[in-house]
């Protein structure tokens, strides 16, 4: 697949903007600050309805309106030499819940989009994923998922608004608790445990079963990366990893069946209550749970040089590549991502730079943003879009 077209109107710091795209390579080029990021984030939120840059949607619309319009023209030849254009239109409205369109039909549910356009994006922020906090790389797995089953996506957003009303309930129970005006009815916080179990399963399921499936690209990809210069591993570690362990073994497959770890997440909420509400905080579900990054037996987080931290983050975006390369509907070379590389040449070494350009270039569609042409390396010439003060222009 590839974006043939961009269309902005109020989207970041365009008011109106239309770039017209090629298969193969581009690179956005211009100083820092003229625009060249929100181009490549906007073909990113069409893929996943979220920024790489900022966890809301209020600093997408440009300042002093009221909404933004993203549009792209995505392109997939299903089958040879029959190419198939979808036009989708996502409008980002402030304070109101998202809208799409699809080939200019009614209006739809944003998330009803999820799964038109793939795409795996490379920035500098990315190295939190190896040195930052698990909630950085729970987004990553979830974001991920969402790509290969679009409807992972209610699921995910359901769980959230559980979690949200348990806490709160939670809170409440403790406030009561502690100002010993009686204790709060705790019935509605049963209903609440059965939410969060049947929805946190299948949650936990689908992260395992893609850590299961990452972690033989991470390991390859970071060998690539690095010139073969360690051993990368990924493993997701579980509030209720000795539960699944055991349910796992009771079953006739690798994995805990969904009703298996439903059961371990009910009973473990039922055994931590008072603690929960002592605290007034969930603590167990996929809300607690990590992707445990390691390097050579020893975690990332802590060990790893920059150098190495960086290889890891590579590692995990370049495996992301090729699961949904492998995962897409119809598991062939046009489920290939659109590959994005936000300003990530600049903050890697020669060698880094150069080996992760020969992985790229390959794919049907790169797009680049660098400060100056000089920053891409040679791997990766090919078409050129200038950006200066908001200005969009092809470069022939």
């Amino acid at each position: 697949m590839h974006v043939a077209h961009l269309q902005l109107t109020d989207f970041r710091s365009y008011a109106h903007a239309d770039v017209e795209l090629d298969p193969g390579i581009t690179a956005f080029v211009g100083p820092n600050g003229q625009g060249k990021t929100n181009l490549v984030e906007a073909i990113g939120y069409v893929a996943t309805l979220a920024s790489h840059r900022v966890p809301t949607d209020a600093a997408l619309i440009r300042a002093g309106q009221q909404r933004a319009v993203v549009g792209a023209k995505v392109v997939r030849e299903l089958e040879p030499g029959r190419p198939r254009a979808t036009v989708v239109e996502v409008e980002i409205t402030a304070g109101k819940a998202n809208r799409a369109r699809v080939n200019g039909g009614s209006p739809v549910r944003a998330r009803d989009v999820l799964g038109i356009l793939h795409t795996v994006l490379f920035a500098p922020e990315d190295l939190a994923l190896v040195k930052g906090d698990p909630d950085g790389r729970r987004r990553f797995l979830d974001a991920l998922l969402v790509q290969l089953a679009p409807r992972t996506a209610a699921t995910v957003a359901d769980y959230e608004r559980v979690l949200r009303q348990r806490s709160a309930l939670l809170k409440s129970a403790g406030a009561a608790a502690r100002s010993r005006q009686g204790g709060a009815d705790l019935r509605t916080l049963d209903v609440w445990d059965g939410k969060l179990a049947q929805l946190g399963a299948q949650i936990v399921v689908e992260r395992r079963r893609l850590v299961a499936e990452l972690a033989p690209h991470v390991a390859d990809a970071y060998e690539q990366v690095s010139a073969g210069q360690g051993d990368a591993r990924i493993a997701y570690k579980a509030s209720l990893d000795g539960a699944l362990d055991q349910a796992a073994a009771a079953s006739s497959t690798d994995a805990a069946p969904v009703e298996l770890v439903e059961a371990q997440l009910l009973e473990a909420m039922g055994r931590l209550r008072p603690k929960e509400i002592e605290r007034g905080v969930c603590l167990v579900g996929p809300h607690r749970d990590d992707l445990v990054l390691t390097l050579a037996d020893l975690p990332a987080k802590g060990y790893a040089s920059h150098g190495e931290s960086w290889s890891f983050a590579l590692a995990l975006r370049l495996a992301s590549w090729r699961v949904l390369t492998a995962g897409g509907p119809q598991g062939g070379p046009d489920d290939e991502p659109v590959l994005i590389l936000d300003d990530v040449f600049a903050e890697l070494d020669a060698r880094r730079r150069e080996r992760l350009a020969e992985l790229v270039a390959p794919a049907r569609q790169v797009l680049i943003t660098a400060a100056v042409a000089a920053d891409v390396p040679q791997p990766l010439a090919g078409g050129r879009v200038d950006v200066m003060a908001g200005e969009v222009s092809r470069v022939l």
